[in-house]
């Protein structure tokens, strides 16, 4: 196997979030399909394209990646074995990604034969199987179908422990009422929040829920933070609009339990490697050396269980 090429200088970084994807070979709906579906970012036609190794280390030239954890990209649902395999195939092929978090639909029949085949395969780590969720929190209501409340849902959820799968979760922070039960209920299930639990809405009332239920979540020793996504359409990255958050963030849940990711291809939408990693950089420096190496890497390395 090729090894990724050498690490350059700066902060050790274990990327806990990144995506991969040939859209000449493989069927991904929501990058293929038309009319684009509504996204989060607005428009996101730029990254409609195919994304592989080299492309992420033209992007990340210049920071120290040591080593990287692929998120499940949306792939053809009726094909989440077949994403693993690519992966692990652009694996061998190119020393990316180190870690998977494959993709299963918890609430589907077939869950435990899909968990059991994707747990078999040496990279996979976790999971993530995005729950149903309410466009606003004025429309967020418990018990819906499909949500982590929904019984087929939480009954898929407790197979992971089974086959010792973690779970990447991503909803938004008006949803964290579920995932906090969630965890209690189920305590042996390490659940990971991806991209800071979306506070999109930076009003002084909208940023108070957030942390508010951020900080429900956070009482739940099997949770932990992937600390990305923090763009907004229209607007750049910077370390004035994200700092808060950031230290929020990690106020909040601990620097022992969150990690930095770049999201990327997704967040290069709104600003490029270089910007977000920097950001992430000058807003830590408060913390301590230990603190940031944990943020940085140890904390991905641990929960993903990634050898050194």
């Amino acid at each position: 196997m090729p090894a990724p090429p050498a690490p350059q200088g700066g902060i050790e970084i274990v990327d806990a979030h990144q995506h991969f994807w040939d859209l000449e070979r493989n069927r991904l709906p929501w990058l293929q399909d038309e009319p684009p579906i509504p996204f989060r970012y607005g428009d996101y036609r730029a990254i409609r394209r195919t994304y592989l190794p080299d492309d992420y280390q033209r992007d990340a030239a210049g920071h120290r990646v040591v080593q990287t954890v692929y998120v499940e990209t949306e792939w053809d649902p009726s094909d989440p074995i077949g994403e693993t395999r690519w992966v692990h195939d652009l694996h061998a092929r190119t020393g990316r990604p180190d870690a998977v978090v494959a993709q299963a639909w918890l609430d589907r029949d077939d869950v435990e034969e899909v968990l059991a085949a994707q747990s078999g395969f040496p990279l996979v780590r976790g999971i993530r199987h995005k729950p149903a969720a309410a466009a606003s929190p004025g429309e967020a209501r418990r018990g819906a179908p499909g949500s982590m409340d929904d019984p087929a849902w939480r009954r898929g959820f407790e197979l992971l422990r089974r086959f010792d799968l973690s779970f990447d979760l991503q909803v938004p922070w008006w949803h964290l009422d579920q995932a906090r039960d969630l965890a209690f209920d189920v305590p042996d299930t390490p659940i990971i929040l991806n991209h800071t639990g979306l506070p999109a809405d930076r009003s002084a009332a909208g940023l108070a829920a957030w942390r508010t239920a951020l900080a429900e979540l956070a009482r739940a020793p099997n949770a932990a933070l992937k600390i990305s996504g923090l763009g907004r359409p229209g607007l750049p990255w910077t370390v004035e609009d994200n700092g808060p958050v950031v230290r929020d963030a990690i106020r909040i849940f601990g620097a022992s339990r969150c990690m930095f990711a770049s999201n990327f291809p997704v967040d290069s939408l709104c600003a490029d490697f270089d910007t977000i990693w920097r950001g992430f950089d000058t807003i830590t420096r408060d913390l301590s050396e230990a603190e940031r190496l944990a943020v940085f890497a140890g904390n991905a390395r641990r929960l993903y269980r990634l050898n050194p």
